[in-house]
């Protein structure tokens, strides 16, 4: 989360608490920003990006209250409740066992670090709002952190995660990525 392509900031730490809020249409996020750093100037800006139809924004501090209080800021100034986020819908998700080489190496070519291997088993989780793709690989890496969070994105029309490792851990992350996103309440697109 702290070096997405096209997005600069503060990179929020381990153990920092993050507020991610995706707007549209896309300028809004800059009244956004203006509620949150107004109302708590001790949250830090990660992102804060202008994409084609949205714009996102994440803050983050150590204290978990710091970063409640920032979304309560942005609610009350844009005259919204949490009951008006739109739900996550889930578009895609697939489990593909025994990565061969040529595949391995396609999908790791424009990775910088983490990367699928051969023989892994690689989980590809498509769905929307894209913002929920962190959400969904903060919750599994904590069932799985063994396996290896290849990609993240979580700007654009839909956000993708790309996961490897065993199968066993693979599943355990698709299972509770498919839990946590089913659970959060929100209007229906």
């Amino acid at each position: 989360m702290g070096t997405p392509t096209r997005a600069r900031g503060y990179p929020p730490l381990e153990g920092s608490h993050a507020l991610i809020v995706e707007v549209a249409p896309g300028l809004a996020i800059e009244r956004v920003i203006d509620l949150a750093l107004k109302s708590v100037p001790s949250v830090e800006p990660g992102i804060l990006f202008v994409e084609r139809q949205v714009g996102v924004l994440e803050l983050h501090s150590f204290d978990a209250d710091d970063v409640r209080r920032a979304g309560e800021a942005i609610l009350a100034g844009i005259g919204c409740s949490p009951t008006d986020q739109l739900k996550p819908r889930i578009l895609y998700s697939d489990v593909i066992e025994d990565i061969t080489d040529q595949h391995a190496v396609i999908v790791n070519r424009n990775r910088q670090a983490s990367m699928v291997m051969p023989g892994e088993t690689l989980l590809v989780y498509e769905m929307t709002p894209a913002l929920f793709a962190a959400v969904a690989a903060n919750e599994a890496e904590k069932v799985a952190p063994e396996n290896t969070l290849v990609d993240v994105q979580m700007i654009g029309a839909a956000g993708r995660i790309y996961i490897s490792g065993t199968t066993e851990g693979v599943l355990r992350a698709r299972d509770e990525i498919t839990r946590v996103l089913s659970s959060i309440e929100g209007r229906e697109h």
